[in-house]
């Protein structure tokens, strides 16, 4: 199908946009020379100033479900600026072979394995520069951070970066900067508290810490901050050039480095979106190279009086049944869980449809090609590997599976096809009567999803709390394959089309990024 216009203009537009996000970010490991490493089992990455003499190293920790290259951003603002910055994957994330082991409720469990690492890599640390030594840690590592900088007094200072630790005291670490995005409430207040421990044993005591404010002075007892990063949450806190300039200020304070000019942060945060952005909006003119799978679109095309009972149904049965029902059968955190419910949900919005009579088989004037359907859904699976998988890859996290991964991603495809192939159908126009879908039902099925999510959290808080933080993620994954459906829908006029790409590409994100566990 030749394209059109407006096809054409999104094909130029995408082009341009990638064009551009990929040269600016060529430019941010620019005089920074990267040296892959093994440290043990643990991939690490060494990030040094290609001009500098032996100074400071600073290692950096990422945090839950994360990998090194999450952590970045931080690794050549440090480099840029005159120190050497490792960062590296903790045990069972990104592409360190080891599963963690450990109970991850109790710190003498997978606490104290996550320590020892840091501490394996902060020895290989001390080799590479003059001996002075600073740690950085995101979320989960930002306790590991602290813990491990009060047993080594070699650390001159410690950075937590949306910072959860119940072991910070008005004493240790005496060197602590504390950064969280504005939007992370809870956080705000966790540092706050922890700023106010030392500045109540102040002279004079100060009764109440104020973001923003150094309190205590550097190589002079305790010393501690407080700052929040504006219009950023979890994950944004990373790319934030505020979180950047505290850190780096902090650094320099710490280790009484004076500069004559500004320093250098990283702002690849917005060339990320701006390349993530000309991926998607590449989909949009690509779709329309599609086969067409049937003549007349089809799907269950259920009126809004109708949708009630799918909607419903899954949405509080789903958490229900599977409070009750084993659902640890795989060696990941929570993803069995996720596949689980995955794979209930679908199949109870399936026999929904079944009831309400629209999951039937496609009219006769519709007869769908089941060849061009397996070549629409293999091309629709091969751009969100090229469009999503690298870029993701390459500059955002550790995207791409090692071996002991492979057989988790393909676990994780059946429940996830259970739910987009019911989902996709249960949302999409067409049916025997010609009619479309009701306007707004795959924002409703999607939200019905995450508050089924919000119940089963609420249920099993323990065990599942680690949802929390990935919610956004999913949220933003449905926005994004929700457009890629949309288009491979109107060109092949099959739910399926779309459904099988966002089941495989949903289980690949699943079995990559969740932390394998040991046992």
């Amino acid at each position: 199908m030749p394209l059109r216009f407006p096809q054409l203009a999104a094909l130029a537009l995408a082009l341009l946009a990638i064009a551009a996000a990929l040269w600016q970010l060529s430019l941010t490991r620019r005089d920074v020379i990267v040296s892959p490493i093994q440290v043990g089992t643990i991939p690490a990455t060494i990030f040094r100033p290609a001009d500098a003499a032996l100074g400071p190293v600073i290692v950096i920790a990422h945090g839950f479900a994360g990998s090194q290259q999450l952590m970045q951003p931080f690794a050549t603002t440090f480099a840029r600026n005159g120190y050497t910055a490792i960062t590296f994957d903790f045990a069972g994330h990104g592409r360190n072979p080891s599963p963690l082991a450990g109970s991850i409720t109790r710190a003498e469990g997978a606490t104290q394995t996550l320590v020892r690492e840091v501490a394996a890599v902060a020895e290989l640390a001390h080799a590479l520069g003059d001996g002075r030594l600073a740690v950085l840690g995101h979320s989960m590592a930002s306790d590991i951070v602290v813990r491990f900088a009060q047993a080594d007094p070699s650390v001159a200072a410690t950075i937590a970066v949306s910072m959860f630790s119940p072991v910070v005291t008005a004493e240790s670490p005496a060197n602590l900067l504390i950064i969280v995005g504005d939007w992370e409430g809870m956080l705000k207040q966790e540092a706050l508290r922890a700023v106010s421990l030392a500045s109540a044993k102040a002279e004079p005591p100060v009764p109440e810490a104020k973001p923003g404010v150094t309190y205590g002075d550097f190589g002079r007892g305790v010393v501690r901050r407080a700052a929040f990063s504006p219009g950023v949450e979890h994950v944004g806190v990373l790319y934030s050039q505020a979180s950047m300039r505290e850190a780096q200020a902090w650094l320099d304070g710490s280790f009484g480095i004076v500069r004559s000019e500004l320093p250098y942060l990283d702002a690849r945060g917005l060339w990320i979106l701006l390349l993530l952005a000309g991926c998607v909006l590449l989909a949009y003119p690509l779709s329309k190279l599609l086969p067409a799978v049937t003549a007349t679109p089809i799907g269950a095309a259920l009126p809004w009086r109708r949708l009630w009972l799918p909607l419903l149904l899954p949405t509080l049965a789903t958490p229900l049944i599977l409070r009750v029902a084993p659902t640890h059968f795989l060696p990941v955190l929570v993803g069995d869980y996720l596949a689980a419910h995955f794979a209930a949900y679908g199949l109870i919005t399936a026999l929904c449809l079944i009831w309400t009579g629209r999951g039937r088989s496609s009219p006769s004037t519709a007869r769908t090609s089941w060849s061009a359907l397996a070549l629409g859904a293999s091309l629709a699976i091969a751009f969100g590997f090229l469009a999503i998988v690298w870029p993701l890859n390459a500059f955002v996290t550790s995207f791409v599976p090692g071996p002991a991964r492979v057989a988790l991603v393909g676990a994780m495809l059946v429940g996830t096809l259970l739910f987009f192939l019911s989902d996709e159908w249960l949302t999409r126009g067409g049916g025997a009567d010609g009619r479309s879908a009701a306007r707004g039902a795959y924002l409703a099925a999607k939200i019905a999803f995450l508050l089924s999510l919000a119940i089963a959290v609420a249920l099993d808080f323990e065990r599942l709390f680690f949802l929390v933080i990935i919610i956004p993620v999913i949220v933003l994954f449905f926005i994004v394959y929700g457009l890629f459906s949309s288009w491979a829908y109107r060109r092949t006029g099959h739910p399926f089309v779309g459904g099988i790409a966002n089941a495989a590409a949903f289980a690949w994100a699943i079995g990559v990024t969740f932390p394998l566990l040991a046992g």
